[in-house]
């Protein structure tokens, strides 16, 4: 199983915040991934913006990894993006498990697409 690893990258001509999420994050992973997030977002109008996150590298949600992710999700939502894309291969349990999350935080822009 791989560590977590993730990119950010801010594309101010197409208005996308390009983000990458790949592996199993670790806490650690986790407080990183948060500081940089918030570090890139701070820079922008967000609601501009459209949050477009490839997930095709992301590993299947473990029980103890769900507390995190509704954390990044309600993170996504307070920002005020325009729309919400996770990017993801033709993975139905995963398109299940991250369309849940969307709905169980309230992120009602977001979109689970199979890439």
């Amino acid at each position: 199983m791989a560590s977590g690893s993730y990119q950010m990258k801010v594309n101010s001509s197409t208005k996308i915040f390009d983000m990458f999420v790949g592996g199993t994050f670790t806490p650690t992973d986790v407080q990183n991934f948060v500081r940089d997030y918030n570090n890139e977002v701070n820079r922008i109008n967000a609601s501009e913006y459209v949050l477009e996150i490839d997930c095709t590298s992301m590993d299947l949600l473990k029980p103890e990894m769900i507390p995190s992710l509704e954390s990044s999700y309600r993170m996504y939502k307070e920002s005020g993006f325009k729309k919400v894309v996770f990017n993801i291969n033709g993975n139905a349990i995963l398109k299940l498990q991250l369309s849940r999350l969307a709905r169980n935080t309230g992120l009602t822009n977001a979109e689970v697409r199979e890439v």
